[in-house]
């Protein structure tokens, strides 16, 4: 039975968010006990994501997600624009998502997807403006961090100084953000559920590229958008064979002898259902150690379903 959100209906939203969560937990459940997640839809490293279900990992996304920008980058002269990452994509998605600007309230409560979510950075920020927020990965130690995040608000993990020599900071979803608002649960981006209620907007951060099946995304987010809803698509296209098999590479090869983009691919895949709105790009900063990162730029593309809106 597929889930409608009724127009105006606040509590209604509500329940059926709960709807989803209790549908996708009934299907992770079927997962064999003490079975390792082989799928993941964050990180740029490229060992597979197994990786993921690691304190280290959870460490690195808490400080990626989380730390203080004194703490995270403590130098005068680093990339300071690469900062913030995960409230400049909530913004993104703010500034586009039109749902959010209707004040009659006859289109209902809007909703958005994290997908990918990691330890729910974005997925909090995303609550400044969504009354209903879900974020979702495929990672369980991920899911279970984010979790944490929002029935404590704190949490602390460690940071490599130098060698293994470590230091502990605290991560904080900031005061004023309602995490009440915000849903986790463990989830496959490429197989999202039928019955997920149409969105007004989804996020799909540094995932793209690290999907086994990123075609199948795609044609997925068809369906799952409202009309006028956005799909903001961000991704450095890191392509790497840990994680997608060579031949669903959606760009970064030759084709007889001409480069493939992976810009141009998606473009070809969701303009006849999208409208794409918008393009920037998106730096971030990922910290190995106190003198060592990762300075990266994703190019962020903001498509809007077409359609009738109603």
């Amino acid at each position: 039975m597929s889930l409608v959100l009724a127009a105006g209906a606040g509590a209604a939203a509500t329940a059926l968010v709960q709807q989803l969560i209790q549908r996708l937990q009934r299907k992770s459940s079927s997962t064999k006990d003490g079975e390792i997640q082989e799928r993941s839809t964050t990180s740029s490293a490229g060992g597979g994501a197994a990786a993921y279900e690691t304190k280290k990992a959870v460490d690195e996304y808490l400080q990626f997600h989380f730390a203080a920008p004194e703490d995270l980058l403590p130098y005068a002269n680093g990339p300071k624009d690469a900062l913030y990452f995960t409230a400049r994509l909530a913004a993104l998605c703010e500034r586009h998502c039109e749902a959010l600007h209707d004040f009659t309230g006859e289109r209902g409560d809007p909703v958005a997807l994290d997908l990918g979510c990691a330890v729910g950075g974005a997925s909090f920020e995303l609550a400044r403006a969504f009354p209903h927020v879900l974020g979702i990965d495929y990672s369980k130690h991920f899911v279970d961090a984010a979790e944490l995040m929002k029935s404590q608000g704190v949490c602390e993990f460690e940071s490599v100084v130098e060698g293994d020599i470590k230091q502990k900071f605290v991560a904080r979803v900031p005061a004023e953000i309602d995490r009440s608002r915000v849903r986790f649960m463990q989830g496959d981006a490429c197989a999202l559920p039928a019955t997920l209620a149409p969105l007004d907007c989804l996020l799909a951060a540094n995932l793209l590229c690290r999907l086994p099946e990123p075609m199948a995304f795609l044609e997925r987010c068809r369906s799952v958008i409202k009309p006028g809803g956005v799909l903001v698509l961000v991704s450095p296209y890191s392509w790497l064979k840990g994680w997608t098999d060579k031949s669903k590479w959606l760009g970064g090869y030759y084709k007889d002898g001409k480069p493939v983009r992976t810009a141009e691919m998606v473009t070809c895949v969701l303009s006849p259902d999208f409208d794409l709105v918008a393009q920037e790009d998106v730096p971030f900063l990922i910290r190995e150690h106190a003198r060592k990162f990762q300075w990266g730029c994703s190019q962020a593309m903001v498509w809007k379903r077409k359609g009738k809106v109603v």
